[in-house]
């Protein structure tokens, strides 16, 4: 033998070894989730992949089963799948699982009690089954545990514990059973330290969870649970239609979670359903993603995915200390982008959305600073007797279309001229109504002091200050012509958002704006002239 070398069937040896190593570090998950396999009946041969083979070293690769990046199994979720039989005692060998679904099935027996040391645990769904017995005690050793859901099974409440040791509470809400840890005190202090601003829960409200298409209905509790039960702390914002909150689901995913203010009316159920789905089938790049819902007597919730850059208005007036200000490059891309995601909702969808709120906060921003267009689709939703129009006028004012505000009367052209505004805004950095103006200036209206200060030709007056210069005048200019030409009093006047986008690629501008431009021409003309006349006479 050659020295240096090592033999081939050592290094097979050790290869060997490796392998087993690796074997027996996902056996003890693999074999906790073949017993439960072994244990179940499958009809449906939704199991049929939990079959252990020379390649496989961990269950990760089987349907149903999601792992972590160390390849440790986290979540199991075998809802709705018509398996009966029983839970068995080895899954209590799944250490770091979060999240175990057995809803909706034909379980019978007890719950077993080596469940208590899944100390990660976090959401453990059990209703809808033919479970009996109690519910085992040793689920309050899982601190961890959040939301325990077994209603629907042949299950009694735990017992009352020993006085003096720590327990866990179950309390009933609804049909469900919430878990509670540190006993009646605890219980008694999350109730009193509970927001104002509640959530109430009542028999019969928690519907099984329904799937349609990509929009998912989300329970009531899920939600609490997400968001902390709406803590203030992860209250994002508020607007015309409710307050919005940050949350964290089961899966690890941000959502943006929307309560909408106005009461329930009896007898919409069906209808809101629909306007849900209506909104969801919006998709594209530039328009906020509609997750899911959840609908309950009482409440009603919109779930989107969570935008990390926050909205238009937060980026330019509400800027972190030490956060770099919107570039110009930026300002443009967003200008074009919204226009693209509004042009979408009212040519594209299957029944044009008219928004009615446009308005940098409306504008949200993902990862990449890509426009977002949120709140589409929310004044229809919030109000069923309306099928095109409506004398309910909603917006924000300065973003108001003066048709809108005196008739009541919305159409695409509405959202033309909130748009116009929020290019304002990105140019500006300013609020539409510039509160601080009120009281020195006679034009409070961020459009009249553009136009003012567009006569006087000084152009650099109207650029946010926090570009420090670093903009192209003519780009500028021709976003001022886009303003004027989408704000005209006239919404006949004013272009489609088809032509917006059309514009700002850089196809037509020049034309439409020379065209306006001696349109206005002739209306002062034509109304200094009348002013003479009267003076005159």
């Amino acid at each position: 033998m050659e020295q240096g070398r090592t033999p081939r069937s050592f290094i097979s040896i050790f290869l060997l070894f490796d392998l087993l190593l690796l074997r027996v570090a996902g056996n003890a998950e693999v074999d906790a989730l073949t017993a439960l396999r072994l244990s179940l009946s499958d009809p449906k041969n939704v199991l049929q992949s939990w079959t252990w083979n020379a390649t496989d070293v961990t269950p990760c690769s089987w349907f149903h089963v999601t792992c972590n990046n160390e390849t440790t199994v986290v979540r199991v979720e075998l809802f709705s799948n018509n398996i009966t039989r029983g839970i068995p005692e080895e899954l209590g060998v799944l250490t770091e699982l979060v999240s175990l679904e057995l809803y909706m099935n034909n379980l019978s027996g007890s719950i077993p009690s080596s469940l208590g040391n899944l100390k990660k645990l976090i959401y453990l769904r059990l209703n809808n089954n033919a479970l009996s017995g109690e519910l085992p005690r040793s689920l309050t050793d899982v601190l961890s545990l959040q939301v325990l859901f077994a209603n629907n099974n042949n299950l009694r409440l735990l017992p009352a514990p020993p006085s003096g040791k720590r327990t866990v509470t179950a309390i009933g809400i609804g049909a469900a059973v919430v878990i509670f840890s540190g006993g009646a005190i605890a219980l008694a202090w999350w109730l009193r330290s509970r927001p104002h601003d509640s959530f109430f829960d009542v028999i019969g409200e928690e519907d099984p969870e329904v799937h349609l298409g990509q929009l998912r209905r989300f329970s009531l509790r899920e939600l609490l649970v997400a968001t902390n039960d709406f803590s203030y702390k992860n209250l994002l914002g508020r607007g015309g239609f409710g307050k919005v909150y940050k949350g964290r689901l089961a899966d690890g995913s941000l959502v943006a979670v929307k309560r909408l203010k106005e009461e329930r009316t009896k007898g919409v159920e069906l209808q809101f359903q629909t306007e849900v789905v209506m909104i969801s089938m919006a998709v594209r790049r530039n328009l906020l993603r509609l997750r899911g819902f959840c609908m309950t007597p009482t409440e009603r919730l919109l779930v989107y995915p969570y935008m990390a850059n926050g909205s238009v208005a937060s980026c330019l007036r509400e800027r972190p200390r030490g956060n770099a200000a919107l570039d110009w490059a930026k300002r443009k891309h967003i200008a074009l982008g919204a226009a693209k995601g509004l042009a979408y909702l009212h040519d594209h969808c299957d029944q044009k959305i008219i928004h009615r709120d446009v308005k940098a906060a409306n504008i949200l921003l993902d990862e990449q600073f890509e426009a977002v267009v949120g709140d589409f689709g929310l004044a229809k939703l919030m109000n069923y007797n309306d099928s095109h129009v409506t004398t309910d006028v909603r917006g924000t004012i300065g973003h108001i279309a003066p048709e809108y505000l005196s008739t009541g009367k919305s159409s695409v052209k509405t959202d033309v001229f909130g748009y116009g505004v929020m290019l304002l805004e990105l140019i500006t950095g300013q609020k539409a109504l510039d509160l601080a103006r009120l009281a020195t200036d006679d034009d409070n209206m961020l459009l009249d002091w553009v136009k003012e200060v567009l006569k006087e030709e000084k152009l650099e007056s109207l650029v946010d200050a926090e570009l420090e210069g670093n903009y192209v005048d003519k780009e500028v200019e021709e976003l001022i012509e886009m303003v004027l030409l989408c704000t005209q009093s006239s919404s006949l006047k004013r272009p489609s958002m088809a032509e917006v986008v059309r514009m700002l690629e850089g196809d037509g501008l020049a034309e439409k704006w020379e065209e306006w431009q001696k349109k206005e021409m002739l209306t002062r003309t034509k109304l200094y002239q009348t002013q003479e006349k009267t003076r005159l006479n």
